[in-house]
Formats: C-alpha cells, structure tokens, sequence
C-alpha cells in the first residue's frame, strides 16, 4: 500500500465523515417518516457501515506507528 501525504488523509477523512453524518440524518428522517422502502434503507445502512470501516482505516493511517 502506498503511502499517502497525512493532510491528504485528513481531508479524506473529513469527506467521510460528512458524508457519514449525512446518510445518518437521512436514515434517521427516513425511519421517523416511516415512508421509504425497506430495501432503500437496507441500502443506507450498508453504505453508512462501509463509511464507518472507511473512517476506521484511515483514522488508523493517521496514527503514527510505534515500535514496540
């Protein structure tokens, strides 16, 4: 895996986190409605887990590696 400028990441990562908060108020809106379908909202939900496991790699890219 190539190694990437750490601002790059940051800003990456603050891309997906928005986009993570976002889906999360759309499901969020969705249920309360209680109008969409339940495939759309099986759909969010997988998109928004695959944000989260996203944030989590690149947050861990940002912590620098310490020898043991």
């Amino acid at each position: 895996m190539q190694a990437q400028d750490p601002a790059e990441t940051a800003r990456r990562l603050a891309e997906l986190r928005s986009e993570h908060r976002d889906l999360d108020s759309a499901i969020d809106q969705l249920i309360a409605a209680r109008a969409g379908d339940e495939l759309q909202l099986t759909r969010m939900k997988k998109r928004r887990l695959a944000l989260k496991d996203a944030i989590s790699r690149l947050e861990s890219r940002l912590i620098p590696d310490l020898d043991a």
